[in-house]
């Protein structure tokens, strides 16, 4: 980055091109009040504490471009004078109390380096207080309207929740809609909460005041979010070994000092009274307190019996993307090496696993393409399938964000919701017509030479047959197939095939479908045409991951047929490489899916399960036969938080620590490595999964090797080449690191593809899969078509969500329903239904509007009680076994 030299009170300092005065003067270590002023914001110039001379003239640092041989002074008597006479008119209009208690703010800071008193403080007070919500709390008798939490709600969230309302003096922030807090579009990142220099806005409880800036060091631990796969860096306030709050960091690669509600707020559930503190053991069908050694001893009997009984594919493990890489690793290597089996699995199974295939098919590695940061310079977005403004705050705000600087978008996604509101075009596709709506995209991109010619001689493969079958998908047909207006399908390829550097970015709208992996194979074709993946023509093919870890619960190995690092299992040099590191034989056929893990339990083969963090009950397709299945499997064994729906199912019951108390790594969503580090202890006995599986290995007389979580990331990487330079003391050194990272001086590959593709042949492979139906179609028995997904304030089967505040925001399961569709069946806003499909019936609230079209509705599956997943088929992705989640016939009827 190319910069220059400015001279600040007589030495000279360099600073990068494009610098504010602001900005040159903190490189040279002088510290001045900006009570207006936020690095993650626009400058502003409101208050005029930050002022300085240069070139002769009084001006505020902040909104004053820096330029070469400017000399600027700071500490002139003149200057000090009237920053802090700034500082005093502010401070003077607020009550006594802003600066009573002298506390760790921003302005008390500023205050107590100036000199300024409480004194100072004349103000009467009175403009009142808004303490409706449960994680923000209004005072305005402390709002100074230096607009920072209004500027921060529109520039980075992109909610445009806050205003400023009044005038002059009695200028003060206010909820956009006018009415109470609770009431507003405020979707809690906490952005606000961050910024307030003043306390005016702030997090109610003992977390009042804790701002990253001002709050000092002590009792704070960074780590990596437990929630959704964007993997936010997180640094976690402590006293007296309880979470006093949790901060955003300022340098987080990813989240950049920003939050969402979840992560931000929703650590409560590891205080509920529901919290699991002693292993359950069943007696006499009721699951009763045990100890620990009595417990480990009632697992190990049970697999050595369940081995003895039908030999080691009689033993199944299900992983989890909530338990770290080095969790997952050892889960895999404890079923490989003690047990003798592959049958291994993780959630990813359920969301992504057609992105595993599809991506390795057509590139040869099952990652993203690029790196977050360079998708948002992507002059064109093509969201699928994803709602990142809910599923994935961080992400949606931050492509929101690249969207109101100019980049063009299109969405495509059934609901009219998140980014789908600013889009330049929308394509509304009907569920389950995925690949023929981008078979109609690429057949655009071909018939008006909107591809890269060049790319596809020399890096592609497949360009004939793909022709070939994009002669059946003209935009007439297409729209036909997918009720997508053929002009809008043609303005979107425009727009995708014209842009200098598209980006793809996708969710589970995409995967979980009965043909999810030709989804994504034909979605990335039109990167491959474009010759967007690779080069610096574009960014690629990126998929939103759901779960914190789930790309890292696949790295791992805790898949039926690929070991660490995506060997094969039945390929010799892959088993080999495990081999020679475990110093015992790997079987060689590939174990049981999830799905067929059930099936074998409920035909009487599978004779123990192990389900490590994850509510199979709640969040798998067709619940009643998964209910069905753990009650015909002789062992059950489920690590958990809670004592879930799947725990009550359980023979034993092994309380673990959440991600808060846990040591080790979590991949995100573009394939960074960073450092999850332990806060607080867990509660009572609960361990970690980690201790768990060791000590389970231990009552076996087994040896698993890796003393630490460091020392299994280090096992892992002498099997994995892709994994070989990565290290906890590296990522404490470094804070991320992406895969592939072969060598420990190497970089890590943020941008994949730039020389050669993974594939066998070194090239993009195109697909030419033709467009078939889904696996259910509506009738005039179940004529609506149900999609189920995520919703902002909850996560996944809701179990850390629901036990906190979150539950105030968002208290039921609404299903959303069209205004025509509510006429027609008689139904009305609030009104509590019964939904029922071919497989099960839920009970919802109905919710009016037109998020979803016609003939659709969709609900969440973060409320177990209302039994969403009964309604889902067993339905799945042909090649994965993913389920089809987002397609299920139903009818709807008043309760």
């Amino acid at each position: 980055m190319s910069g220059f030299v400015i001279e600040i009170d007589g030495a000279g300092v360099a600073v990068p091109d494009g610098s504010s005065l602001l900005t040159a003067v903190r490189a040279a270590g002088v510290e001045l009040p900006s009570l207006c002023s936020d690095d993650r914001l626009g400058p502003a110039g409101s208050c005029r504490t930050c002022l300085v001379r240069a070139g002769g003239r009084i001006v505020a640092a902040c909104v004053t471009p820096a330029s070469p041989g400017m000399r600027v002074d700071t500490g002139s008597d003149d200057v000090v004078r009237l920053r802090r006479d700034a500082v005093e008119v502010i401070v003077s209009a607020l009550p006594p109390r802003a600066l009573a208690d002298g506390g760790p703010g921003e302005l008390v800071h500023v205050c107590r380096s100036l000199g300024i008193g409480p004194e100072a403080a004349q103000g009467a007070g009175g403009r009142g207080v808004d303490d409706s919500h449960p994680y923000v709390h209004l005072d305005q008798d402390l709002c100074i309207a230096c607009g920072r939490c209004v500027r921060m709600c529109s520039e980075v969230q992109g909610t445009f929740a806050l205003t400023l309302v009044g005038r002059g003096g009695d200028t003060t922030v206010a909820p956009g809609t006018g009415g109470p807090w609770i009431e507003s579009d405020c979707v809690a990142c906490g952005g606000c909460v961050d910024t307030c220099p003043t306390g005016a806005i702030s997090q109610p409880g003992p977390a009042r005041g804790l701002t990253s800036a001002f709050h000092p060091a002590e009792g704070r631990t960074r780590t990596t979010c437990g929630y959704c796969g964007v993997g936010c860096a997180l640094d976690v306030v402590t006293r007296d070994d309880e979470v006093t709050a949790v901060l955003p960091a300022r340098d987080g690669p990813v989240n950049r000092g920003h939050a969402c509600v979840k992560g931000r707020f929703s650590h409560g559930f590891r205080t509920s009274p529901e919290r699991l503190t002693r292993p359950l053991l069943r007696r006499d069908g009721v699951l009763e307190p045990a100890g620990w050694d009595e417990a480990l001893a009632h697992v190990a009997r049970g697999l050595r019996a369940a081995v003895e009984a039908g030999g080691p594919d009689a033993v199944a493990a299900i992983s989890s993307a909530r338990a770290t890489n080095e969790e997952n690793y050892l889960v895999q290597k404890f079923m490989r090496v003690v047990i003798g089996t592959n049958n291994v699995d993780n959630c990813s199974r359920l969301c992504h696993s057609p992105s595993a295939a599809g991506l390795t098919a057509s590139f040869g590695l099952s990652g993203g393409t690029d790196t977050f940061d360079d998708v948002e310079r992507a002059d064109c977005l093509l969201v699928v399938g994803a709602n990142p403004v809910e599923a994935h705050p961080v992400v949606g705000a931050r492509l929101l964000r690249q969207v109101l600087r100019g980049a063009r978008l299109v969405v495509a996604d059934p609901r009219a919701v998140g980014l789908a509101l600013h889009a330049d075009v929308h394509l509304r596709p009907r569920p389950g017509t995925n690949v023929a709506l981008f078979h109609g995209l690429a057949q655009v991109l071909l018939a008006e030479a909107l591809t890269d010619e060049e790319f596809l001689r020399e890096r592609a493969t497949g360009l004939p047959e793909l022709t070939q079958l994009l002669a059946d998908y003209p935009p007439d047909r297409v729209a036909d197939l997918t009720g997508v207006p053929a002009a809008d399908l043609v303005a979107a390829a425009r727009l995708y095939g014209g842009a200098e550097r598209p980006a793809i970015v996708y969710g589970l709208g995409v995967t979980e479908h009965l043909h999810g992996t030709d989804g994504v194979r034909s979605l990335s074709n039109l990167a491959i045409l474009r010759g967007a993946v690779g080069t610096d023509r574009g960014y690629g093919v990126n998929p939103l991951r759901g779960q914190n870890n789930v790309q890292g619960a696949s790295d791992m190995g805790a898949l039926p047929d690929l070991l660490p690092g995506y060997g094969k299992v039945t390929d010799i040099a892959a088993r080999s490489r495990a081999e020679d590191v475990w110093g015992t034989p790997v079987p060689p056929r590939p174990g049981l899916r999830i799905p067929d893990m059930f099936a074998a339990a409920r035909a009487g083969d599978l004779q123990a399960l192990w389900i490590v963090g994850e509510d199979v009950c709640a969040t798998d397709p067709d619940a009643n036969q998964v209910a069905r299945a753990l009650d015909a499997c002789p062992l059950v064994v489920c690590n958990e938080l809670f004592l879930s729906e799947t725990a009550r199912h359980a023979d034993v019951v092994l309380p673990a620590a959440s991600w808060l108390e846990k040591d080790g790594t979590f991949v995100n969503f573009d394939r960074r490595f960073q450092r999850v580090r332990p806060a607080v202890h867990p509660p009572g006995q609960a361990r970690s999964d980690f201790d768990i599986l060791r000590s389970v290995a231990e009552a076996m007389g087994a040896c698993l090797g890796c003393p630490t979580p460091a020392d299994a990331l280090a096992e892992c990487g002498r099997l994995a080449p892709v994994f070989a330079g990565l290290s906890h003391d590296r990522l404490d050194r470094e804070g991320s690191v992406p895969w592939p990272c072969r060598s420990p001086g190497g970089p890590g590959e943020a941008k994949l593809y730039t020389e050669r593709f993974a594939t066998p042949d070194g090239r993009a492979h195109l697909a030419a899969a033709p467009y078939l139906p889904p696996g259910e179609q509506p009738d005039d028995d179940y004529p609506l078509v149900l999609v189920t997904g995520r919703r902002w304030a909850h996560y996944n089967s809701g179990s850390m969500t629901r036990r906190g505040g979150n539950l105030t925001l968002d208290p039921v399961d609404f299903l959303d329903l069209h205004p025509d569709d509510a006429g027609r069946y008689g139904l009305r806003d609030g009104q509590d239904v019964t939904v029922e499909s071919r497989h099960g019936r839920a009970r919802l609230v109905v919710r009016v509007g037109e998020r979803t079209a016609p003939g659709q509705v969709f609900c969440s599956f973060h409320f177990p009680a209302s039994g969403v997943n009964r309604l889902t088929s067993d339905v799945a992705d042909t090649v994965t076994s993913c389920p089809e989640y987002k397609v299920t016939a139903v009818r709807v009827a008043a309760t």
